[in-house]
């Protein structure tokens, strides 16, 4: 984690995903929130159909089969967000990991290029920056006073937003090592 001398402010992206089931292209929510200049200056929420009808994770986030059955698939609904990364320094998300591996294994289902940026894990900035542990979402966001509606792919999204742009003002600033 680098806290570097202040730098011309980044644009950057925070995304959340939804999985229907433990298949990592099984996305059935997203959100995507974009920021520039420390200010939230797009947000995007959107259902997602998956390939398959399975949803295991219900309890998690509320979502059914019959709550996304007429949304658009990823592969419809990917070029739009593609267009909103477009000029996005870097992609946040809170427990990276996972966020990644569901974008780029949706991408390969559906043979569309993966975008190619660099990932902040949240969770990583709330333990370096604030020392917080448990960093799980709720935990940071009571820490920062930041509003979340857990596994609510826009709010989640909103709230990682909320969280990269409170260690901008406490300095931390993105690399490619971050």
């Amino acid at each position: 984690m680098n806290i570097l001398p202040h730098s011309r402010d980044t644009t950057f992206a925070a995304i959340d995903f939804e999985t229907a089931s433990t298949s990592p292209d099984s996305a059935c929510a997203i959100g995507l929130v974009v920021v520039q200049d420390n200010r939230i200056i797009r947000r995007e929420n959107h259902l997602i159909r998956p390939l398959d009808r399975r949803f295991d994770f219900t309890y998690i986030h509320g979502l059914t089969w019959d709550d996304v059955r007429d949304a658009p698939s990823f592969a419809e609904l990917w070029p739009t967000l593609n267009a909103a990364l477009a000029g996005v320094d870097f992609l946040a998300a809170h427990n990276a990991p996972f966020d990644r591996r569901v974008l780029n294994s949706c991408c390969q289902t559906f043979r569309l290029p993966e975008p190619a940026l660099s990932f902040v894990c949240t969770v990583k900035l709330a333990r370096t920056l604030w020392r917080l542990r448990p960093a799980r979402l709720p935990d940071v966001c009571r820490h920062l006073a930041i509003p979340l509606d857990h596994h609510e792919a826009g709010s989640d999204a909103e709230a990682c937003a909320r969280i990269v742009i409170a260690a901008h003002e406490e300095g931390w600033r993105f690399s490619e090592r971050s």
